[in-house]
């Protein structure tokens, strides 16, 4: 189990549902953790070369279609790679990967991901994780762990923010903790460099729900949009609130 020597599992966030010895070196001590135990090391390979990589963007900004690219650059190289994405992200399918390009592939789910064996995972030259703003917290520790402890790269693609600006969990602790840390590019309608996403509910804007829309009545659509068109429509839709309230 994960509540080896070094402190009970829910002291050691980051060896949840990684069944190897806790350790890591001097990122998980900082975590709280206790002694550092044997790092594990893949055969071959500098362990010091592994990253944790949180690439992030906008709506539209091409996330899923380079994470896709990642894998068959990977793979046509002749390495194995891990696709995987959070089970909350059902927009496309069972254990599938789509891009709006229309590029697919089959992928697992996080906790699936989870019960995988050391060997299992150390076949994977990487693990590439789509829409990684769903990850809780817990679970980017866990990808700590694999790049801290098995030497394995991990390259995650989500979103920064929702459509109230506010950061997700995921996100926000990938921000936290990544190596590296890439911004995808896109353009609001207007031209500018979009870095907002905006909810439209039947075609309409909206400014107030849930951070995550599960919503099979009503079609539910999301646009990256440029900090003057977002706050412009968020004027609008206050604005027309209050009127209804008036009337």
């Amino acid at each position: 189990g994960t509540a080896a020597a070094g402190g009970p599992a829910e002291d050691r966030p980051w060896a949840a549902g990684l069944r190897i010895p806790p350790g890591g070196g001097d990122r998980h001590q900082r975590e709280g953790g206790g002694v550092p135990h044997k790092k594990i090391h893949r055969e071959g390979e500098n362990r010091q070369m592994a990253q944790l990589y949180f690439k992030y963007g906008a709506m539209g900004s091409s996330k899923t279609a380079n994470a896709l690219m990642t894998r068959f650059n990977y793979e046509e190289r002749g390495q194995k790679t891990l696709l995987v994405k959070p089970r909350l992200d059902t927009r496309d399918g069972d254990h599938m990967v789509v891009s709006r390009i229309g590029l697919t592939y089959p992928c697992i789910y996080f906790d699936e991901m989870q019960q995988l064996s050391v060997m299992e995972l150390q076949q994977n030259a990487c693990v590439i994780v789509d829409e990684a703003q769903f990850l809780t917290r817990e679970e980017v520790m866990y990808l700590v762990g694999l790049v801290d402890d098995l030497g394995i790269p991990v390259i995650c693609y989500g979103l920064r923010s929702d459509f109230s600006l506010k950061g997700f969990p995921g996100s926000t602790r990938l921000l936290e903790l990544a190596h590296t840390i890439e911004e995808m590019k896109t353009i609001c309608t207007c031209g500018r460099k979009a870095i907002c996403n905006c909810r439209k509910v039947n075609g309409r804007f909206v400014f107030e729900g849930e951070q995550v829309a599960i919503d099979l009545e009503n079609d539910v659509q999301y646009v990256s949009m440029c900090p003057q068109c977002y706050f412009k429509a968020k004027r609008a839709f206050y604005a027309e609130k209050a009127a209804s309230r008036v009337e």
